[in-house]
């Protein structure tokens, strides 16, 4: 049996919650041609954030991680949700990664790995991406990550 985005995260006990809505005059996603492009998503848990607050002063790196694999998991509620089947994700080709932090918080690549890790995880080859992780002063709700991505859709 072929294994497929979906059967993987099956096998990683993870279901895929229901797509959060835009906050304000944005759209969850935009497809033009093969391109998917997903706005960013929050570290959301049955609607409520997983965590809050900023790396370098009361977030530390390991909750965040998991903050930034809860972030992934919501980027790819809004994939299937578009596109209706994972196994159309052909490629992820780029993941940007927000880091709420202290000015002089260096970490972020350790954190942004929670989502990447799990984008190979979900897709296989298919989900070995470049990235951008950017640390930042604040994201919404006292967000500590936020991640957006960039799909190939076959």
């Amino acid at each position: 049996m072929m294994s497929t985005p979906e059967s993987r995260l099956a096998a990683l006990g993870i279901e895929l919650p229901t797509p959060a809505s835009p906050v304000a005059n944005y759209v969850a996603c935009v497809q033009t041609g093969n391109t998917l492009v997903v706005s960013g998503q929050l570290p959301l848990v049955a609607g409520k954030l997983f965590a809050t607050g900023k790396l370098g002063a009361d977030v530390a790196v390991d909750v965040a991680t998991e903050a930034a694999r809860y972030s992934m998991i919501n980027l790819v509620a809004q994939v299937k949700a578009a596109v209706g089947d994972l196994s159309r994700v052909r490629r992820v080709v780029r993941l940007g990664g927000f880091i709420a932090c202290t000015p002089d918080f260096t970490a972020h690549a350790a954190v942004m790995n929670g989502a990447s890790d799990l984008s190979v995880a979900i897709f296989g080859d298919a989900g070995r991406h470049a990235r951008s992780t950017v640390g930042v002063p604040s994201l919404p709700l006292d967000a500590p990550v936020e991640v957006e991505g960039l799909f190939e859709i076959a």
